[in-house]
């Protein structure tokens, strides 16, 4: 699903990735973390072309996602899911029009659209919240509203950057039990992260970042 070779990114004088070499095959679940500031989100935005390399390729599903034209990103984009850790909710529309623009963005007819996001929404037990507007949700709604967008066009990957952040023990064991769930069911799921209470409560692949480079990658705790 994604391949790296000889990656690395330079602000201005600082280092951040260096000679980074990464597969990560279809279908895994896959944990990234580090200290802050050891390139996380950084490599997650470079996965859907949101920042460039500068040296090195990035493979995703398929295609070279380094030298993509901006005519080419959507449909690589399609096939990703992200999920952000502020949610980035659009305050002024509904849970369900919150979805359906995204969907509406990547061609899906309009009814078609409702369809998929009434479904998803159901999935995560938020249907009965379709109406309401962000700011009267809880923060594991709007969590949950996050992740509804991101699985509405049924993405083969799931970006996932800090996503328990905002969220209390609880509902982050709920976040891992739904990400879990969408991997079960074939996505291909990539979630960066510094709690270790998360890395501990799965025993999945863990790629530790440090100075540029994988420090380890295996099972967690090592």
């Amino acid at each position: 699903m994604i391949k790296i070779r000889g990656l690395s990114k330079t602000y201005e004088r600082r280092s951040v990735l260096s000679g980074l070499d990464l597969t990560i095959e279809s279908g895994e679940m896959v944990f990234l973390t580090g200290p802050s500031g050891v390139g996380k989100t950084t490599l997650l935005r470079m996965f859907y072309a949101a920042e460039k390399p500068t040296t090195g390729e990035i493979w995703v599903a398929g295609s070279r996602v380094d030298t993509m034209s901006r005519a080419e990103l959507p449909e690589l984009r399609r096939k990703i899911g992200v999920i952000f850790q502020d949610f980035k909710l659009l305050r002024r529309k509904t849970v369900m029009e919150n979805i359906t623009f995204v969907l509406r963005f990547h061609g899906v007819p309009p009814r078609e659209a409702h369809g998929r996001a009434y479904k998803v929404l159901k999935r995560l037990g938020l249907h009965h919240r379709q109406s309401a507007l962000p700011e009267s949700l809880s923060g594991g709604e709007q969590q949950r509203v996050a992740i509804a967008r991101a699985l509405s066009y049924q993405p083969r990957l799931i970006l996932a950057d800090e996503p328990t952040g905002n969220l209390d023990a609880d509902l982050a064991a709920e976040l891992l039990s739904l990400l879990c769930d969408i991997n079960y069911q074939g996505a291909t799921v990539v979630v960066a992260t510094h709690d270790q209470a998360l890395l501990e409560s799965l025993p999945a692949r863990t790629v530790v970042l440090h100075r540029g480079g994988v420090d380890y990658d295996g099972t967690w705790p090592p």
